[in-house]
């Protein structure tokens, strides 16, 4: 397996250890230098200079197990000029990258989601403001004041964050209790499975909990992730999870190629209803899985008879799939 070196990268690394799957961590300096610090970890380091190698990394048997790093910093347009072959879908980690085009796969699988609109002049209720990307949640705004909006717009284009102002969602900001929920598709074992669920703890929007009103309502706050806390969604609402999880698979296989393996998640708000509503998925291992990364996923125990990370559930679909000959049905 090649990862990433940031992101989800330890417990994937370990999952390796675990099934016996050789890990290369690359990265920038920058990154690496975390990861040698402990002596636990075993797998190589490999200094990251561009796609090129990714190709080394091919040529050595590696296939890319993509993570929110790879989408923010080797880019999914990158991928498609390597020879490395990618754990899941390559293509949905291209439509992940913009906003619009993962609202629109969401909806054509059947999942309820918010509303979006088109430009500032069309809002008629608050409205969050999304950049493209897997930038964990950095410079997120909401607001229901149009102008705000255009400024937002400008200066994304201004700092060379995006090259036009469509490129930012404007999406409904929906009120109710935020979930993510984690899969994990198999075509080995012919299923998705769910994994788990976590919620975001964001800077600053979860600490202006703490201020004082007459501060917090001066202030517009932005959502830059900054850890992850587990969440145990009460069991009525699994059944839906599992629908929608069930529904993004098959989209995803029916508009990107037929093919979709892995861990994904989808970003969700519960209301006061019971309803789930979807306002964003990540097609690969999200960061929130780290939060079982030590004990095991709550639920892989009830697929598998034993507590299992997703690193190392990543790491047995591809031995499975290595030793009875099926790689084909889960790289792209």
């Amino acid at each position: 397996m090649a990862v990433f070196a940031s992101h989800s990268a330890l417990q994937l690394v370990l999952g390796g250890m675990a099934q016996g799957v050789m890990t290369a961590l690359f990265g920038h300096g920058r990154h690496l230098r975390l990861y040698r610090r402990f002596p636990g970890i075993r797998c190589a380091f490999v200094e990251y200079s561009g796609p090129e190698t990714l190709d080394r990394l091919a040529d050595e048997g590696f296939v890319l197990v993509p993570n929110g790093s790879v989408v923010e910093y080797v880019r999914p347009e990158n991928l498609f000029r390597t020879r490395i072959r990618v754990f899941g879908s390559r293509e949905l980690l291209r439509v992940e990258a913009d906003q619009h085009q993962k609202m629109e796969l969401l909806k054509k699988a059947g999942i309820p989601i918010p509303k979006t609109f088109a430009g500032p002049s069309e809002m008629d209720r608050p409205v969050i403001v999304k950049l493209p990307g897997a930038r964990g949640g950095m410079d997120y705004r909401v607001t229901e004041d149009p102008q705000e909006v255009r400024d937002l717009q400008l200066r994304a284009v201004s700092k060379g964050i995006v090259n036009d102002p469509s490129e930012l969602m404007i999406q409904e900001y929906l009120i109710g209790a935020t979930m993510y929920a984690h899969y994990f598709h198999s075509p080995i074992y012919g299923r998705t499975e769910i994994t788990g669920f976590d919620i975001r703890y964001e800077s600053d929007v979860d600490g202006l909990r703490r201020a004082p009103v007459r501060i917090a309502e001066k202030l517009s706050p932005t959502f830059t992730v900054v850890g992850n806390i587990p969440v145990f969604p009460r069991e009525r609402l699994l059944e839906t999870f599992l629908d929608y999880g069930e529904r993004f698979v098959e989209a995803v296989r029916r508009e990107l190629g037929g093919k979709f393996a892995g861990p994904f998640c989808l970003e969700c708000v519960v209301d006061s209803g019971l309803n789930v509503i979807a306002f964003e998925f990540s097609g690969r291992i999200v960061a929130g899985t780290n939060v079982y990364s030590v004990h095991g996923s709550p639920y892989l125990v009830l697929y598998f008879g034993r507590p299992m990370t997703v690193g190392e559930r990543v790491a047995h679909e591809l031995k499975i799939a290595a030793e009875t000959g099926s790689l084909e049905e889960v790289l792209t």
